[in-house]
C-alpha cells in the first residue's frame, strides 16, 4: 500500500505563486507516471498536468499551460506543482495521483489510468 501526501496549498492573492508537494510513503512500487488533478466546487475532477518518468515527457491541460510546470523525483517518489500566475479560477482541492501500471496511450491523463490518490490540498487564488 502506498500513500500520497499533498502539501503547500493555500491562499494566494490573483498573480501570485504556489508550489505544491507530493510525497509517497509505505512500500516501494514501479511507478510509470504521477499527476496532478483538480476539483472545484459542482464540478467533476479535471487533469491539471502528469508526467511521464520513463518517455520524460510532460502534459498539461490547456487551462493551465505556460503556467504551471510539474517535475518529478523518482528517487524520492515525489513530484512537484509550480504554479504562476494564479487565477480565481485555478481555485479548487488539488490532488496527486500515482500510476504503478502502463497506459495503452502512452499518457496518463485519465482518472483510470492512475491507482493511488492523495487527500487533496485547496488552493484559492482571490482576486
Amino acid at each position: 500500500q502506498v500513500q500520497l501526501v499533498e502539501s503547500g496549498g493555500g491562499l494566494v492573492q490573483a498573480g501570485g505563486s504556489l508550489r505544491l508537494s507530493c510525497a509517497a510513503s509505505g512500500r516501494t512500487f514501479r511507478n510509470y507516471a504521477m499527476g496532478w488533478f483538480r476539483q472545484a466546487p459542482g464540478k467533476d475532477r479535471e487533469l491539471v498536468a502528469t508526467i511521464n518518468w520513463s518517455g520524460g515527457s510532460a502534459y498539461y491541460a490547456d487551462s493551465v499551460k505556460g503556467r504551471f510546470t510539474i517535475s518529478s523525483d523518482n528517487a524520492k517518489n515525489t513530484e512537484l506543482l509550480e504554479m504562476n500566475s494564479l487565477k480565481p479560477v485555478d481555485t479548487a482541492v488539488y490532488y496527486c495521483a500515482a500510476a504503478v501500471s502502463q497506459a495503452g496511450s502512452g499518457r496518463y491523463t485519465r482518472l483510470d489510468d492512475y491507482d493511488y490518490w492523495g487527500q487533496g490540498t485547496q488552493v484559492t487564488g482571490s482576486s
